[in-house]
């Protein structure tokens, strides 16, 4: 029973991020995906409910006037996401702990609010270089936002060290090893 803590994991659009999560979810089947809820269009097989909770931009805001979020902000313009305070809970209630996958900002929030229950992981790509390669292989940028997501990526890195913890995804085996390691002796 890992009731009341919280995974929270966090990198640069590109860093392998959501590889690590669910090699990290299929090796401790005491976490729980925290799905987020944002209002961007979904990306192919992705499902509401599932992968996200997606809004429109004028249900969102009528969620945060509820202040039914931990933690929301627009992350790209006109793209809202969140942590809806009952998906925590629906969690902790089933006797898990939620793994938070979440932009940086957010991660702070949430590290912050829960500080004493939390650990806070950061994933790096090796280099800007090797994130802008992952991200042109992934196909879903255009020039424009390929760019936007580079310029988020070099300031996100100057809050790496506010994390407790920096693994750098150069290698995914040697990555994925690190994040398991770290969180089940959180855990325990």
């Amino acid at each position: 029973m890992v009731t009341g803590k919280i995974i929270i994991i966090t990198a640069p659009s590109g860093s392998g991020k959501t590889t690590l999560v669910k090699r990290l979810l299929a090796a401790c089947p005491q976490l729980e995906f925290s799905i987020s809820a944002c209002t961007r269009s979904p990306r192919p097989g992705e499902v509401h409910g599932k992968d996200y909770y997606f809004y429109q931009e004028d249900e969102f805001k009528k969620l945060i006037g509820a202040d039914a979020f931990i933690e929301w902000e627009m992350v790209y313009t006109g793209k809202y996401y969140g942590t809806l305070k009952t998906e925590l809970h629906r969690i902790w209630d089933a006797g898990k702990c939620p793994l938070v996958d979440i932009d940086v900002q957010g991660a702070l929030a949430i590290s912050d609010k829960y500080r004493s229950v939390s650990h806070s992981i950061f994933i790096e790509a090796p280099s800007i270089e090797i994130l802008r390669e992952r991200l042109i292989k992934r196909g879903t940028e255009t020039a424009h936002t390929l760019e936007e997501r580079i310029d988020k990526a070099k300031l996100e890195l100057t809050f790496a060290p506010k994390f407790q913890r920096i693994i750098i995804n150069d290698n995914l085996e040697t990555a994925t090893k690190e994040l398991i390691e770290t969180v089940e002796e959180f855990l325990h």
